[in-house]
């Protein structure tokens, strides 16, 4: 599979946006990169990126999960499809990119995407 890279973060926003923007942002001091209404807002320290999600936008709900880039999401499931005791969900096409959450037999779960075309 071809190089991939660590989109960011994903949080939980269980207290509203509004509640988890003030804190990174007005408390830690970290920089508002975006907001998308209600759903979800990334903020920055400049290297790293926090995707701060909603209920809605949470690819597994309540936990904390890394999103990982890859250039073809398709050639990535079909690979992973052939390995035991990965589960990997059903792919969701977002606004902004195809995605899919997939536990590793470690049991770590991971947000797969590729970037939809601008």
């Amino acid at each position: 599979m071809s190089a991939a890279r660590i989109g960011h973060v994903i949080v939980p926003a269980e207290g509203g946006l509004d509640a988890a923007i003030a804190f990174y942002v007005d408390e830690l001091g970290l920089e508002l990169r975006f907001r998308d209404g209600d759903r979800y807002a990334a903020v920055t320290d400049g290297t790293t990126t926090l995707g701060l999600a909603a209920e809605s936008e949470q690819p597994v709900p309540g936990e904390v999960c890394v999103s990982v880039q890859v250039p073809d999401l398709d050639v990535a499931l079909e690979a992973w499809r052939s390995v035991d005791g990965y589960e990997i969900g059903a792919v969701v096409d977002g606004p902004h990119e195809r995605r899919v959450v997939v536990r590793p037999p470690d049991g770590a779960a991971v947000c797969v995407y590729e970037k939809s075309p601008a």
